[in-house]
């Protein structure tokens, strides 16, 4: 066994991949030509080459053909380029319901908290991809070539909840369709989000769940600002005569979000940051088969004996 195929052996002795087999999309086709395809084992395939820093249809097809690395994936065969490139469009029908079952496997473990964080990052695309677009990012304070992701973390650097956005500011819909996903895997005590996240329907649909949302007030362009740091200072007089939360305890909280900066560095390192993708259908699901390596990443850790944050086996 050589040293590649036994390095990301581990990555997939512990998790439960046979429900991609469910699905009617990798059957073989009614008419013309069959179309063969080995779900959990390519999607294996797939985490091997993501986690070993190799990214496009050509180079995981390359790679899939080295020596044991195929066999070790569960593969009958090392697959063709073809067969790679089919593979992730069928993929993209599936890859929400493949995350979701992620994040259940981790939850089972108890790798989640009572925090969740909600932030977006920006995903470069490469310049033939005539689906993204030029966006500035102000964190940055330049403009990039490519998408967004919203991504809502939890735990050690483990995405819960995400979507993928044509630009890295995400709009109010898709912060609270992010927001409602997260909170289908369980209700947090707390949710945070950077002053992008003062929304007025964002903090009732937390505070209505019970859970404290914590977003820095932003007076935007009223004359009159409130005299508050956070906006659910304000909000929670509307929902509550009784409850009363402490600056000091908000601002503590509130310093807990960089965890969720610390996920988007770790799922960029497990291919967010390296999207070779044309056209939006792919991009996108290189964008959750990023993401779904990072949880892989963190429950082999946790199986392992090992701290389930470390980003590396």
């Amino acid at each position: 066994m050589n040293a590649a195929a036994t390095e990301t052996v581990p990555l997939f002795e512990h998790l439960e991949f046979e429900f991609l087999l469910e699905y009617d999309v990798f059957a073989p086709s009614k008419r013309g030509r069959t179309r063969v395809h080995q779900p959990p084992d390519l999607f294996r395939g797939f985490l091997h080459c993501y986690y070993k820093d190799v990214y496009g249809t050509r180079p995981v097809a390359r790679e899939l053909q080295h020596g044991l690395v195929w066999y070790y994936c569960g593969l009958d065969k090392p697959p063709s380029r073809d067969t790679v490139d089919r593979f992730l469009t069928d993929l993209e029908h599936v890859i929400d319901d493949v995350f979701d079952s992620l994040v259940e496997q981790a939850a089972a473990r108890g790798l989640l908290d009572s925090t969740y964080s909600i932030d977006s990052t920006h995903v470069e695309a490469i310049q033939y991809n005539d689906a993204a677009s030029w966006n500035y990012d102000p964190t940055a304070e330049e403009y990039y070539y490519g998408f967004g992701c919203t991504i809502v973390s939890t735990g050690a650097k483990i995405p819960i909840a995400a979507e993928f956005t044509q630009a890295k500011q995400a709009n109010k819909e898709t912060a609270m369709r992010v927001t409602r996903d997260a909170l289908a895997v369980d209700t947090p005590i707390w949710m945070l989000g950077d002053s992008a996240y003062d929304i007025l329907d964002w903090h009732d649909l937390l505070l209505a769940a019970g859970v404290v949302p914590i977003a820095p007030y932003n007076p935007r362009n009223t004359d009159d600002p409130k005299d508050i740091k956070y906006r659910v200072e304000d909000r929670i007089k509307k929902h509550s005569e009784d409850i009363r939360l402490k600056q000091s305890i908000l601002d503590e909280t509130y310093n807990d979000r960089t965890g969720v900066e610390r996920t988007n560095d770790a799922v960029k390192d497990c291919g967010l940051g390296h999207v070779c993708a044309r056209g939006r259908v792919h991009a996108r699901t290189e964008v959750f088969l990023a993401l779904c390596l990072r949880i892989v990443v963190a429950i082999t850790n946790y199986e392992r004996g090992n701290g389930p944050g470390c980003e590396k086996l």
